[in-house]
């Protein structure tokens, strides 16, 4: 992996909530990635996306050509690639369709599904090449340096990345056995509940660990900058002690 492309600057990791949103489906993106030049985005509508959200429509060329002001072969063009709209278009043909341009562009058809914002639907949007970090509350259309991110899959913790969680008072400490190395670290953790997501940036040779507010915790999730993302479930008669188990096949047996 080219070097330009690894987050080198933990500082420069940013939280940002951006919305509850639930994909209800892919039409086509594309996009460009330079390892040359860095990251340069190249995507734009195209014609497989306007076929496709025509027909979900139940629309004509015809009628959507009358809607734009262009003709039925213009339409026939852009489906079959061979022309694209123009740029003015693109919000117009946003409107035919009732939806956003960023929706347009990036081919995913989204909708506010997720009105109660519950957070234990959160999301996590990590960027290869800054190490920003954004949280959204369901599915989202994300883009950073012109790459469109991919929510990260979180795994169940393992040997290498064993959690210890213990009741202090009112806040849980939780602590991750691994080390933190300016190559190989732990970028945050994260406290999430119904209602709220706490999350705590770490740097480089600092501590593997956190204190969160227990305030309905129910799961803990930490990102490795080389093995992606961990979770783990806080377990009531467990983790509510106030001695944690580090051991993570004795937590398991527990369970």
């Amino acid at each position: 992996m080219d070097d330009r492309l690894a987050p080198t600057e933990v500082e420069r990791i940013t939280l940002l909530s951006v919305g509850c949103y639930e994909a209800s489906g892919v039409i086509s993106f594309v996009y460009e990635h330079d390892i040359e030049g860095g990251s340069e985005m190249n995507q734009y509508i195209t014609g497989a996306a306007i076929k496709g959200l025509r027909e979900q429509r139940k629309m004509t060329q015809l009628q959507l050509a009358e809607i734009l002001g262009v003709s039925e072969k213009t339409v026939s063009k852009w489906e079959t690639m061979r022309g694209l709209p123009d740029i003015t278009l693109l919000e117009p043909i946003s409107d035919a369709f009732g939806i956003s341009v960023p929706e347009l562009i990036s081919g995913y058809q989204i909708k506010n599904a997720n009105v109660s914002a519950n957070m234990m639907r959160s999301k996590f949007y990590i960027c290869p090449v800054c190490g920003n970090v954004i949280h959204s509350m369901g599915e989202a259309v994300v883009h950073c340096h012109g790459i469109q991110l991919l929510p990260a899959e979180a795994e169940q913790t393992d040997e290498h990345h064993m959690i210890f969680i213990e009741r202090v008072e009112d806040e849980y400490f939780v602590r991750i056995n691994h080390e933190m190395t300016k190559t190989h670290y732990i970028s945050f953790i994260a406290a999430v509940s119904s209602e709220r997501c706490q999350m705590v940036k770490l740097y480089p040779e600092g501590e593997a660990e956190a204190r969160f507010k227990i305030c309905g915790v129910r799961r803990i999730c930490f990102y490795c900058n080389r093995d992606g993302l961990f979770s783990q479930d806080v377990v009531k008669g467990i983790d509510d002690k106030e001695s944690g188990y580090d051991d993570t096949q004795e937590r398991r047996e527990l369970e």
